[in-house]
């Protein structure tokens, strides 16, 4: 009695297992291709939408420009260079400036921001302008460098024009903006003779 209990208990075994065997399908090929593939899109996303944010400008605020003593700034010759700057400077691009801004003044950030680059036109000339003053010429434009140790960075005034021009530039920006901005003055201005002034006592 014993024995066909257990023979019928192991039948009984034996076709649930072999139920289950028959219930326990495989995944389709697509559904496992999709499961695999899905990781690698998002990871593919993901390091596209960071390239894209690294290359997308960012929003800068606009910049604050104290005045300074600009008499010429209505001038002939502001009012012919302005329009004819460059938008970009090597890494630099135009800055928007907080109104009002100084007359005949220009500016440009990198995207990051940082310290700007700075024109101003239609200047008196610098007091540091003298006979005995060094001159290095760029792409056709005198200027003369007023080098303020305290900061860092340096400002050129161009001297052989109708006005005196100046270009504040941070340290490390390289020879790309003063070219650029000579560039412009050199099409837009003729030069003139310079006019230092005497030497100090």
């Amino acid at each position: 009695m014993e024995s066909d209990t257990t023979a019928s208990d192991k039948g009984t075994t034996s076709d649930s297992d072999s139920a289950s065997s028959s219930n326990a399908r495989p995944y389709p090929p697509a559904l496992i291709a999709t499961a695999v593939a899905l990781p690698v899109v998002l990871i593919v996303a993901i390091l596209v939408a960071a390239v894209l944010a690294r290359n997308t400008p960012t929003e800068r605020e606009p910049l604050v420009l104290g005045p300074v003593p600009a008499p010429a700034a209505d001038g002939t010759a502001c009012t012919t260079l302005l329009p004819v700057l460059p938008v970009e400077l090597g890494d630099y691009t135009k800055s928007q400036l907080v109104e009002p801004a100084p007359p005949a003044t220009r500016a440009w950030q990198r995207s990051d921001g940082g310290d700007p680059i700075v024109l101003r036109c239609g200047l008196d000339r610098p007091l540091e302008f003298n006979r005995a003053s060094a001159l290095q010429i760029v792409n056709g434009v005198q200027w003369f460098e007023a080098r303020d140790p305290a900061s860092k960075a340096s400002t050129w005034f161009a001297v052989d024009r109708e006005t005196y021009i100046a270009l504040t530039i941070p340290d490390g920006s390289g020879p790309t903006p003063l070219q650029a901005v000579s560039d412009a003055i050199t099409a837009g201005l003729p030069a003139k003779t310079i006019d230092p002034g005497p030497l100090p006592n």
